[in-house]
């Protein structure tokens, strides 16, 4: 199975979920043994690749600017990438511009996705429930593309993820371990660093590269 084989079952989950009006984003970046999975909630309608106008790569975070940040703090991203991203504004991304980025993505290689992909107009909460109709999905996400190391943001996902409760503030720079058909992955919850968590981006920048660098 390929990561592209989901994306019929994503668009599937969208219509029940997400707004009608907006296409599923899948993932993107290094598809074949990453340094680390990163996994956020769900994407909103900024993504600009939401739109059906969008005829590339359908990746988290397109069209935005402060998750970026973070990958430059924590040198995953490359310096010319980050400063075009921060001086264009997000309706200016082209196609040709998002291929870019994730060919940057991927040769820092790391994969990014979300826990749901079930995009909504705005950043509104989603309940536990509607996280878990993903969770098989992400399970076969990270066997295909069998990531060293993963990293959940916010109490939310890591918790749906981990089945177990979790305070990101408690265990800061913990490992855990998620087996996932038998095979044993470390997981690292970690600060969400965007939207109302921009506050915590260098305390995730901070924890993410000590997360890391236990790897190089």
């Amino acid at each position: 199975m390929k990561i592209k084989d989901l994306d019929k079952k994503y668009d599937e989950l969208q219509k029940e979920y997400g707004d009608k009006s907006l296409h599923s984003i899948y993932n993107g970046g290094c598809e074949e043994n990453p340094i680390v999975c990163f996994v956020f909630m769900n994407p909103t309608g900024r993504n600009i690749a939401s739109y059906s106008t969008w005829k590339s790569r359908r990746s988290p975070w397109i069209g935005t600017k402060n998750i970026w940040k973070l990958f430059y703090k924590i040198n995953l991203l490359d310096k010319p990438v980050f400063e075009k991203i921060q001086e264009i504004k997000p309706n200016d991304w082209t196609e040709d511009f998002a291929e870019e980025v994730y060919r940057n993505v991927s040769k820092h290689k790391y994969f990014i996705t979300n826990l749901g992909k079930c995009n909504q107009i705005d950043a509104r909460p989603l309940p536990d429930k509607v996280y878990k109709q993903y969770l098989d999905l992400l399970y076969k996400e990270i066997e295909i593309i069998n990531p060293k190391k993963i990293i959940t943001f916010g109490n939310q996902v890591s918790s749906i993820f981990l089945d177990q409760t979790i305070n990101v503030s408690k265990c800061r720079k913990t490992k855990f371990i998620k087996e996932i058909n038998n095979k044993k992955y470390e997981v690292y919850p970690t600060y969400y660093p965007v939207g109302n968590g921009m506050r915590n981006i260098d305390i995730a920048a901070e924890d993410i590269k000590y997360i890391l660098e236990k790897e190089r």
